[in-house]
């Protein structure tokens, strides 16, 4: 097993990894095949093209893509050029992508082109509006945009790079001015700002430092005891924390490979875990439940794959079992974390299967995890509580946000994650409940009082409350309880259609109920519980 060596930035990391790993094969991605060696050098490519097109040291960079090798060189290209990761979420609204935009300020944008049958472009531009000389009108602070090809032959567009315009314009930069940017960032330097939505339905940028989220990688490394030629299979979104820290850093820590998939179909994992020797796969327990039920698999295991680590969901005992005995796994793991501070707990190789389907771990990273009453009394092992954090990777803060960010952590450094939990005498986590209303879709977290207020400017609605319900293949989904104002003739299919235009496909109720009213106590809070129990 190799440890991660620790690294103060990221920049630091991709030249670590070119030295230490260079001839491993680094990202696989169709006929794109790159050593660490050879990663380092496109990386720096991009880093003089952000230079050339005016990215400044802090400057922020966002980056609405899929998973795929762009992805990859862009985020470590922008690290190493000196500025601030902004990861979005491709399944994102264009006017969900353009507040995000606005509020990060961002310099330069990394966009994909037609995917799934959508120009995000398109859709960013005419969300954004109108102004003079930008652009993309209506973002003034957007200096640059970078396309990315994805096998549609997308329209130039004026004032859009296009992905093989990059090397033109990194010739433009000297390579020792992207390695001086390089140099200047350090591990107190801000990484990166992850949105996410917050309970009272607005999106928070969480924002980490490059010691914090290489910190977090670091921990994930150690778990799942990763070691150079690893090939990891990355299907979770690198929008979302799983991706990209738990998925690209550690690699490039580590030194395994990377194997973007940019959209989870199962025909083609199993013939990626077969033709490319896949050794380690994060998911979603749905994920896995597929892979266990897909006639393609046809019933054999998978002897490559080593490490499986999921969470996010209930994982039964039958399903850690099956994927050892079924799928070939030679270790599972469950683990437990938030993007204020990404991995907090985690199991390590070795737990028996009770532990690991019925807990989520113990703490990683000098993290501290502990549970407390309603009233602030921390509590002993056994006793169900919030769960609070702390430690070295909790995040600075809530982008222009101290409001919420005091909120969330207090003066003693605690987080307060909203989530209940109970501690065993061992420092095992087992997640009991919410204290907020969020539910998990498929592996993303679904805030109701962000479809809710969605909902709010759908003309007929009166009132409205979101839950999430059980569902086979996603774990949960969303089911909307609607009170119809006075002579409104809604439909279910009215209100499924308008949250398809303004929220993310995963937002998006799957149902629809129609009530005279919401239960509601006497402060006029509504009573969640009750609509779950009796009118599901």
């Amino acid at each position: 097993m190799a440890t991660a060596h620790i690294v103060d930035s990221i920049p630091a990391a991709v030249r670590h990894a070119a030295r230490h790993f260079g001839d491993v094969e680094a990202v696989v991605d169709g006929p794109v095949r790159l050593t660490f060696a050879q990663l380092a050098e496109k990386v720096r490519e991009l880093a003089r093209a952000f230079v050339a097109v005016g990215v400044r040291p802090g400057d922020r960079v966002a980056l609405n893509a899929p998973n795929t090798h762009h992805w990859i060189l862009a985020a470590l290209g922008a690290s190493y050029a000196g500025a601030t990761l902004v990861p979005i979420n491709t399944r994102f609204t264009g006017v969900e992508t353009v507040d995000l935009l606005r509020r990060s300020r961002a310099r330069a944008l990394v966009v994909a082109g037609t995917f799934l049958d959508t120009d995000r472009l398109a859709g960013i531009r005419d969300a954004a509006g109108s102004g003079p000389g930008e652009v993309v009108p209506g973002l003034p602070d957007l200096c640059a945009v970078l396309r990315v090809p994805l096998g549609v032959a997308d329209p130039p567009v004026d004032g859009v790079l296009a992905w093989d315009e990059v090397p033109s314009r990194a010739a433009e930069v000297a390579p020792e001015v992207a390695e001086a940017r390089a140099d200047g960032v350090t591990g107190e330097g801000l990484c990166d700002i992850l949105f996410t939505s917050g309970t009272t339905g607005r999106s928070k940028g969480v924002m980490s430092k490059h010691r914090q989220s290489l910190g977090v990688a670091t921990a994930w490394v150690r778990c799942g005891e990763m070691r150079p030629g690893d090939r990891y299979l990355l299907v979770n979104p690198f929008s979302h924390s799983f991706g990209y820290k738990a998925g690209i850093l550690v690699c490039l820590l580590s030194g395994a490979t990377m194997l973007p998939q940019a959209v989870f179909n199962t025909d083609v994992l199993i013939e990626l875990v077969e033709r490319e020797r896949i050794s380690v796969l994060s998911a979603a327990p749905t994920v896995f439940q597929t892979l266990l039920h897909a006639p393609e698999r046809a019933g054999r295991p998978l002897p490559s794959l080593r490490l499986a680590v999921t969470g996010a969901a209930t994982v039964p005992v039958a399903l850690v079992e099956r994927m050892g005995t079924e799928l070939g796994f030679d270790t599972v793991l469950t683990a437990y974390g938030l993007s204020e501070a990404v991995v907090v707990t985690m199991c390590r190789s070795g737990d028996d299967a009770n532990t690991v389907a019925h807990t989520s771990g113990r703490a990683t990273s000098e993290l501290e995890v502990a549970t407390v009453s309603a009233e602030g009394k921390f509590l002993p092992a056994g006793e169900a509580g919030e769960i609070l954090v702390r430690g070295p990777n909790v995040m600075v803060g809530y982008l222009d946000d101290p409001e919420a960010t005091a909120a969330a952590i207090d003066a003693d450094g605690w987080l307060h994650t909203g989530d209940v939990g109970v501690l065993d005498e061992r420092g095992y986590l087992t997640i009991t409940d919410r204290l907020k209303d969020m539910y998990v879709s498929g592996g993303f977290n679904v805030y109701p009082a962000e479809v809710e207020q969605a909902l709010a400017y759908l003309d007929g609605v009166r009132d409205v409350a979101v839950i999430g319900v059980p569902d086979e293949r996603l774990g949960e989904v969303g089911k909307a309880f609607v009170v119809r104002a006075d002579g409104a003739g809604l439909t279910e299919e009215a209100v499924v259609t308008f949250c398809k235009g303004r929220l993310a496909n995963y937002k998006v109720p799957r149902s629809v109920e129609f009530i005279d009213e919401l239960p509601r106590n006497s402060s006029g809070k509504v009573l969640k519980r009750q609509l779950g129990k009796e009118k599901l």
